[in-house]
């Protein structure tokens, strides 16, 4: 008879830790023995799911910032009169006999060449967004964990956090609505998020959509993931714009990528689009698949791909700390720190380590006086249906995705998971920030092991941490980033084998959702044209049952479930084989 192999001291410690905790009052409140998980799997599953999503510190901050946050003309330093002449010149007469003097700037001092004080007041709301990005996060993965029970973390979105700075307030403050006015309508918003929560409202939306949306919704997130670690401003950078098929294989060196504009033609001259973005570095003009950085990428891609096929504990995590351990020498092609000057910036924010930064604008800057534009209540009900259906449906699929999922539709502590993101999005937006979300970059704590709400609490201590360590936080390179994205996208497209593909009235909606999510950048845009799509496909179904019903109110029950049964038996009849039967006859 096999002996077991006795334990090493590390390992024997870490048993009589796990063992210790699940007894404990600890792990009976979170379930642990009863989710056959352990102490230490669910620390290592926060620490994944956190360092996925560690990027949104840096990301959030950056397009918030470009909003303009509650930074003003009043920011503005003076400048001379005479735009060509320095303001430490700006004194006496000019030949011409033009006076110079020192003169407050216009609306113009916000944009290129931006004035001094205007930027320094930017680079102070971008700490500023960083703590709050923090906090709000940080109090979702409390009550998420805490109360919900649930391994998912909580940070302001993407996509709405776009909405919010490019569309709603506007680059550096030119949209119709002012950043604390779109403050007040995200705060609006979660009031009424939470109180749809709290009365049990959205988990009957939740339930109304239907079940071929709900499977494939996974799928489609997983496709959702993966698309971002493919790009380059989350991810390795392989796939970029094309002019004339709008993607393409990418992955050129930084040096040869520039930016794309929306371009009008006025009377034979171009120019920029009145309200048009700037786009990131998303176009490569020569040396495609040349990127240093992209194939240091594809290393820790197959680092993790590697540590999963051997199921390794820990895969998420070891791709992460080499790539990014790789990344922080300077002097490299791969550095995140160049020497240029915002390499400089980076590095000389990196070499503190340790800052704590106290907001000191952006923290009730609300204001509700805009509320007489029709433009605000546009926004404000653009962010709650967006908040509903993106939030809903990454609640479902990640639930589904960890195992939780019962035959009725519902999941174990979906009530406070509920609550736990419109409560965040209150508080984030008393603090500075746009909606919160919860991050489908859970889905790799999940596949790390965990099963309980200690996930959810151990990432709330490490955005804790960057209170503290923000710094360090911050420097988690994009292609550090991109390859466990990729992955979790390819284990959770299983999915699609809960799909009827012989079904066509489920095959079609659920195509729809999935193959949208990646491609209009938005979980809710998918979760619309899925539920729209299988509205239209059944309309015709809906009104033959209702002119059943009502041609039919003098029989009994039986008699019109009889009829259904037959007009339903006849319309399988058209399916799969037997199709092609009716055809040849």
């Amino acid at each position: 008879m096999a002996m077991a192999r006795p334990l090493g001291p590390w390992r024997s410690s870490l048993h009589k830790l796990n063992h210790i905790v699940e007894k404990s009052f600890i792990g009976r409140y979170f379930k642990v023995a009863e989710r056959r998980t352990c102490f230490t799997r669910e620390l290592r599953a926060g620490t994944a799911t956190f360092l996925t999503m560690a990027y949104i510190l840096a990301v959030n901050a950056s397009i918030l910032t470009d909003s303009g946050g509650p930074c003003g003309v009043s920011d503005c330093t003076q400048i001379c009169n005479v735009p060509s002449i320095s303001t430490g010149n700006c004194q006496g007469m000019l030949s011409n006999g033009t006076s110079l003097q020192l003169v407050s700037p216009g609306v113009e001092c916000k944009f290129d060449p931006v004035n001094p004080g205007y930027q320094a007041c930017l680079d102070r709301v971008k700490k500023d967004f960083i703590v709050a990005t923090v906090a709000s996060s940080l109090v979702g993965s409390i009550i998420m964990g805490v109360f919900a029970n649930l391994p998912l973390a909580l940070a302001p979105g993407m996509g709405t956090n776009a909405y919010f700075a490019y569309t709603v307030v506007g680059y550096h403050g030119s949209g119709n609505i002012p950043f604390e006015s779109a403050l007040a309508a995200v705060f609006i918003e979660g009031i009424l998020f939470l109180l749809i929560a709290a009365v049990g409202l959205r988990t009957k939306l939740a339930k109304a959509i239907p079940k071929p949306i709900r499977t494939s919704a996974s799928a489609g997130i997983g496709l959702f993931l993966a698309f971002i670690g493919l790009q380059s401003s989350e991810g390795i950078g392989l796939i970029g714009f094309s002019p004339s098929t709008l993607l393409t294989i990418a992955a050129c060196p930084s040096e040869y990528r520039t930016a794309v504009a929306p371009i009008v033609s006025i009377n034979g001259t171009t120019q920029l689009m009145q309200g048009g973005t700037v786009s990131s570095d998303v176009l490569c003009l020569k040396h495609r698949m040349e990127s240093a950085t992209f194939w240091l990428g594809i290393v820790g891609f197959v680092i993790i791909g590697y540590a999963l096929i051997k199921n390794i504990k820990g895969a998420m995590i070891y791709g992460i700390v080499f790539v990014t351990g790789i990344s922080w020498f300077r002097g490299t092609k791969v550095t995140y720190f160049p020497h240029t000057p915002a390499g400089d910036s980076l590095f000389k924010y990196f070499k503190k380590v340790v800052d704590v930064h106290k907001i000191e604008k952006t923290a009730g800057a609300l204001s509700f006086k805009h509320f007489n534009q029709g433009q605000l209540w546009v926004a404000l009900i653009t962010f709650l249906y967006v908040d509903i259906l993106d939030t809903t449906g990454t609640l479902y699929s990640m639930a589904k995705f960890a195992g939780f999922m019962q035959e009725s539709g519902d999941f174990e502590g979906q009530y406070f998971a509920f609550m736990s993101d419109a409560t965040a999005i209150i508080i984030g937006s008393t603090l500075g920030t746009s909606p919160v979300t919860t991050f489908i970059e859970s889905s790799t704590g999940i596949k790390e092991g965990g099963r309980t709400g200690l996930t959810a609490v151990t990432v709330a201590f490490y955005f804790f941490l960057s209170f503290f360590f923000t710094p360090l936080l911050a420097s988690i390179p994009p292609w550090a980033v991109g390859p466990p994205l990729i992955l979790v996208g390819a284990l959770m497209m299983k999915a699609v084998l809960e799909i009827n593909w012989e079904d066509m009235k489920e095959a079609i909606p659920a195509f729809i959702t999935i193959i949208l999510m990646p491609l209009t950048y938005s979980i809710a845009y998918g979760l619309i044209g899925g539920i729209g799509t299988y509205i239209a496909l059944s309309l015709l179904d809906w009104v033959y049952y209702g002119y059943l019903r009502m041609s039919k109110k003098g029989q009994t029950a039986q008699d019109i479930e009889a009829l259904e049964g037959e007009a339903s038996e006849g319309r399988k009849q058209l399916n799969g084989d037997e199709l092609s039967h009716v055809v040849e006859r």
